[in-house]
């Protein structure tokens, strides 16, 4: 639950230029009054946040756009963009403006009321979160006070960078004579603008304290702004339940993470309970060699999104020394994946990758749904079958041969919500090796000719 928020000053426009002076006047405002709570700057780390304003989600949604999440209006995002305002009896310019981004909402939530999204389209409906009533910079704030500093990238005209700087204080009810308050810059213009100012924006971070930058889009290596700002941050963060493509902005991931950036997917939080139980159903004794016989893994998830399936399956292969050697996308109505690696007993494993259509589409897409751990050799005791406690294992169950299967429930972790596992993520520091070394293998696979 996010703590109440005290307003110390709304959002108030001012140039580039002032923002440091604004934020100064401020604070030497503060504690004049006696009978006043004593009023504290907050000084641990600043987060940058790039957050796209919506349209190309929008676009995507509706079936319009088919590129990249990224905020850059490219020619995808402009050739989509005439395709809306020509749908919408709208003059055909390829440029975002109010009157299409109010179009658009409108048939998004008639849209989502008819549950009219396609399954390609439902990951960019889902992902259409805008931050626009402060809800992550609130459960931010309430356990961190920070300078947050949010990059608003726009499709409209370039007109240059709007600023505006406002400061809020979760009242903390074990002090509430002391408010530690967070301090909030917004800039706002398209990314050719906002990459003008890229030496302001970094500057804009707190000096000596940890910078993290959470990009609420698609990575972008190749984006000016995005080197400039990942080259002075302590940790990039993202969310791979929010990409349209990933089995691209993966591998753009691992290519981050070969250049040494030091990453973080809050997505990869969500598999823990996953990996939590399937190690803990070959730790008995007597099953802890089983773990080797597995020859045949079956990976379920809520179609839209693969990103946890292939970061799974990603994790287990660098567990078990599996070395990838062909990855085969056949489709149909289960978007069927099938993946062979080998052992260092050059033994062959089959894994397949299937997304389950699901009526009632959730918060996080591609959700695991149920895993299946088997062996060709019958007399192997590794059946393991784990299943989302939404959800049955009958798939799961159905087939199982002549092996006794280990059977478990997965409760999801109940703070799934990316606002909160970003909070979380603000409390690790260093890097993740599990996640670098399961993420070489998922890179590895994605390679491999289709």
């Amino acid at each position: 639950m996010v703590s109440p928020i005290v307003s110390l000053q709304a959002p108030k426009d001012v140039s580039i230029d002032e923002i440091e002076a604004e934020l100064r006047s401020l604070w030497q405002s503060q504690g004049t009054d006696e009978d006043s709570a004593a009023v504290t700057r907050a000084a641990t780390f600043s987060l940058l946040v790039y957050e796209p304003d919506g349209t190309q989600q929008l676009l995507a949604s509706l079936g319009f756009y088919t590129g990249p999440i990224d905020g850059i209006a490219g020619p995808r995002t402009s050739a989509a963009i005439k395709a809306a305002q020509k749908d919408y009896g709208m003059d055909a310019t390829g440029k975002s403006n109010q009157a299409l981004r109010t179009k658009l909402k409108e048939e998004f939530v008639e849209a989502k009321a008819k549950d009219k999204f396609t399954a390609e389209n439902k990951t960019a409906a889902v992902s259409y979160t805008p931050d626009s009533e402060g809800i992550t910079a609130d459960v931010i704030a309430a356990a961190n006070p920070c300078r947050i500093i949010t990059l608003c990238p726009i499709l409209g005209e370039d007109t240059g960078v709007t600023a505006q700087v406002s400061a809020y204080c979760p009242l903390n009810k074990q002090s509430q004579n002391t408010l530690i308050c967070c301090e909030y810059i917004t800039l706002s213009g398209t990314t050719e603008a906002l990459d003008r100012i890229g030496g302001v924006i970094a500057a804009l971070a707190i000096a000596d304290l940890p910078k993290f930058i959470w990009w609420k889009a698609t990575p972008t290596p190749d984006l000016p702004l995005f080197k400039r700002l990942v080259s002075s941050s302590d940790t990039v963060i993202f969310d791979s339940s929010s990409f349209v493509e990933p089995e691209t902005d993966l591998q753009a991931l691992a290519g981050l993470l070969k250049q040494d950036t030091a990453l973080a997917d809050i997505n990869w939080r969500r598999l823990a309970p996953w990996q939590e139980l399937t190690a803990a159903a070959f730790d008995p004794p007597e099953r802890r060699s089983a773990i080797y016989e597995v020859d045949r893994v079956t990976i379920d998830y809520e179609q839209g999104n693969q990103s946890q399936a292939l970061m799974f399956l990603g994790w287990l292969a660098s567990r078990l020394q599996w070395i990838p050697v062909s990855y085969d996308l056949e489709g149909g109505d289960y978007d069927i994946r099938q993946v062979k690696f080998t052992d260092e007993k050059q033994r062959t494993i089959e894994a397949e990758l299937a997304g389950i259509p699901t009526a009632d589409w959730g918060d996080i897409p591609g959700d695991l749904v149920s895993l299946r751990l088997t062996s060709t050799n019958e007399d192997a005791d590794c059946c393991t079958v784990l299943c989302s406690s939404t959800t049955g294992c009958m798939r799961m169950e159905a087939g199982g041969g002549a092996q006794s299967c280990y059977i478990e429930q997965v409760t999801p972790l109940f703070d799934q919500k990316s606002e909160d596992l970003l909070g979380q993520q603000l409390q690790r520091w260093g890097r993740e090796m599990l996640y670098e070394e399961s993420m070489a293998v998922l890179a590895q696979m994605l390679k491999l000719p289709q």
